[in-house]
């Protein structure tokens, strides 16, 4: 083999280590396409330095944003704001897409703190909270929806996922978290895995997992 040959095989080795260890850095921080995004993820490493409660990690987030993002989802529902961390993301989405977040809270002091977050991220306006219990308000709002995000009390998964199913749009998403920390809720689990009208993916299982549901056509 000549030097040239073994010079391009090396680099191309090189290439595929660096790559590899670009995927295991799940921390590996978002370049900013332009100010608005700057803003927001100014406003998220905030947060993470405030009351954080539970929360996405930074590869849970980003994810939720390409998906958003990737359907062109207009109206995203999720169920537990918490401090607004998932939200910020889901609003780096929203602002490409022209959508909104439709976010659902019952503990008022979570609330609070995500209102002040997404006020300092400078999305307030693509943002609707809803306090009170999700079971009760969620439903209310009979508009289809692009992609539910479920990320509230674990034994009531499976009742969200029968309450808002039918608004969830053909073609739309139901994303979960926590599919593996802490234990999932194994009726939620079912319905997810079971149902001709639903094709399920779980990813980011090293983390607290997510699992990615598909309301078939």
């Amino acid at each position: 083999m000549n030097i040239p040959v073994v010079a391009g095989v090396l680099m191309l080795g090189a290439s595929l280590s660096a790559c590899a260890a670009m995927a295991q850095d799940p921390s590996r921080p978002v370049v900013p396409k332009d100010d608005g995004e700057k803003r927001i993820l100014e406003a998220l490493d905030r947060a993470r330095h405030g009351e954080r409660y539970a929360n996405v990690s930074t590869s849970d987030g980003r994810l939720l944003r390409q998906l958003a993002e990737s359907i062109g989802a207009k109206r995203v529902v999720e169920l537990g704001t918490s401090t607004g961390e998932s939200g910020l993301w889901f609003c780096m989405a929203l602002r490409k897409t022209g959508g909104k977040l439709y976010t659902h809270d019952l503990d008022a002091g979570r609330i609070a703190v995500a209102r002040e977050n997404f006020k300092r991220a400078g999305v307030e306006d693509l943002v609707v909270i809803v306090e009170g219990d999700a079971h009760v308000t969620a439903p209310r709002n009979k508009e289809p929806i692009d992609l539910l995000f479920i990320d509230a009390e674990k034994d009531g998964y499976d009742a969200y996922l029968k309450e808002l199913l039918p608004y969830v749009r053909p073609g739309g998403l139901i994303v979960a978290h926590n599919m593996r920390t802490p234990a999932p809720n194994p009726r939620y689990l079912q319905a997810i895995t079971t149902s001709p009208e639903l094709d399920t993916s779980f990813v980011l299982m090293d983390g607290a997992g997510i699992g990615i549901t598909l309301k078939k056509r």
